[in-house]
């Protein structure tokens, strides 16, 4: 099927098969679909959406499109976590953390500490990278399914077990009213599912700023005295 009849087809509302998600992204991906194509199938799924199944074949189209991570030479449950406010930023004012870490650096301090948090690499999901910086050109960002299948993408492609979903809701926050932060977070989690992952997600609250710092060097030393029992009161209560 042409790229254009896939296009014409979500743009009329149809349901796409998991053959013209997987081929369309195979395409975007290697380079076949121009940026512009790809542009008016994004236009259209933020018009016209798309169905569970549909949104979780899209997820695996992206994971597909780069390689997908096998930890299970490392014993016991590979669980991670997602928040939908930002965590990288924060890790990387921490004098000599580094967040690029290759596969074996990844595979190495998860046998020794049992935990590492990393960023995107390139092998990992390249569609979602090519598309991410595509939507935030053309105003399609804001789309319940394309910002599922790039989280869960990602994610998915992990090799993991289990995931924990923190959706942030308010004024501070992407998701600003409490209908549109359940939407999201049933989406993570339903196509969590379908791929065979346990998933869990939770709503926070994001109306007012936590402690009494600003910026990330300063607020993860301040999570570190809240973490040893020192801080502001109210942030140590939570």
């Amino acid at each position: 099927m042409l790229p254009q009849w896939i296009i014409e087809k979500k743009r009329d509302g149809a349901e796409l098969s998991s053959a013209e998600i997987r081929d369309f992204i195979a395409g975007y991906t290697k380079g076949d679909i121009p940026d512009y194509q790809m542009s008016a199938l994004a236009m259209a799924i933020y018009f016209t959406g798309m169905t569970p199944r549909e949104t979780a074949d899209l997820t695996l189209a992206m994971m597909e499109s780069g390689k997908v991570i096998d930890p299970d030479v490392i014993p016991g449950r590979k669980v991670d976590k997602h928040s939908t406010g930002g965590t990288l930023d924060k890790l990387e004012s921490i004098k000599n953390y580094r967040v690029g870490l290759s596969e074996s650096e990844f595979f190495q301090t998860l046998e020794k500490c049992g935990c590492s948090m990393i960023g995107q690499t390139a092998e990992i999901a390249p569609a979602d990278k090519k598309l991410y910086a595509l939507r935030d050109v053309t105003a399609t960002v804001p789309s319940i399914p394309l910002i599922v299948s790039s989280i869960m993408s990602k994610k998915m492609a992990e090799g993991i077990d289990a995931l924990v979903l923190d959706v942030k809701c308010g004024s501070g926050a992407f998701m600003q009213n409490i209908e549109n932060a359940r939407a999201l977070a049933k989406g993570l989690v339903d196509t969590g599912k379908a791929m065979g992952k346990k998933v869990t997600a939770l709503i926070t609250d994001m109306n007012q700023p936590l402690g009494r710092t600003v910026g990330n060097a300063l607020e993860v030393q301040e999570s570190l005295d809240i973490l040893n029992g020192k801080g502001p009161a109210d942030a140590r209560g939570l």
